[in-house]
């Protein structure tokens, strides 16, 4: 299977979750994380997913069994129910309405799959390994060791300076400061605290 990184912008997505327990709660988790508006559908729910109910109103649950036409507006499907037959029926209507779905038990149903995912402001990496979260996992936590705050930082303090040049009009002159700034020394600027002081020479 050829799969395709893609990055959405959380905060325009309607996401429906079909299913109350540890594994909904931790996708529903990472979709509010993302700023994404998330309708939980399920007859029953875990100590995580109710954890995540009461401080957010961005979560809306509906306490029954997966019904037609519970897909609605919904962008993006999760389909995280013990029951193999809830989750294939959750995935065809998805398809059927062209929508990206994720069948968290049977990854190859869906067409779309979810990462396990660092982040340090801006910066985000997300990693997927063949279906086998597990491994996903322990890699994204080696990584987040070296790529955390100082790297959050160094991507915060680029943008803002590319953000202001372009707005200037100086697009030429932001090219020469990434040419300069994101060459093959951008790491070692980074994990040295230097690359703030560099970057100062074009505020």
């Amino acid at each position: 299977m050829s799969e395709l990184p893609l990055m959405l912008h959380g905060d325009m997505i309607e996401a429906l979750v079909v299913g109350g327990g540890a594994v909904a709660a931790r996708k529903a988790r990472a979709l509010l994380g993302a700023g994404a508006l998330v309708r939980v559908v399920a007859p029953e729910l875990g100590d995580d997913m109710r954890a995540l109910a009461t401080p957010d109103a961005r979560l809306g649950l509906t306490l029954r069994a997966y019904a037609d036409g519970d897909i609605g507006n919904a962008q993006l499907v999760i389909a995280a129910t013990s029951d193999r037959e809830v989750n294939r029926r959750v995935a065809s209507d998805a398809h059927a309405v062209h929508r990206l779905v994720n069948v968290a038990s049977e990854p190859a149903l869906g067409n779309c799959r979810t990462t396990a995912t660092h982040r340090s402001g801006d910066l985000v990496i997300g990693i997927s390994a063949g279906g086998v979260p597990q491994a996903a996992a322990r890699i994204r936590d080696s990584l987040a060791t070296r790529f955390g705050d100082r790297y959050g930082a160094a991507v915060a303090t680029l943008a803002t300076l590319r953000r202001r040049l372009v707005d200037e009009g100086q697009q030429d002159e932001w090219r020469r400061a990434a040419h300069t700034l994101l060459d093959e020394r951008f790491c070692e600027r980074v994990e040295n605290d230097t690359l703030s002081e560099e970057a100062g020479q074009w505020r």
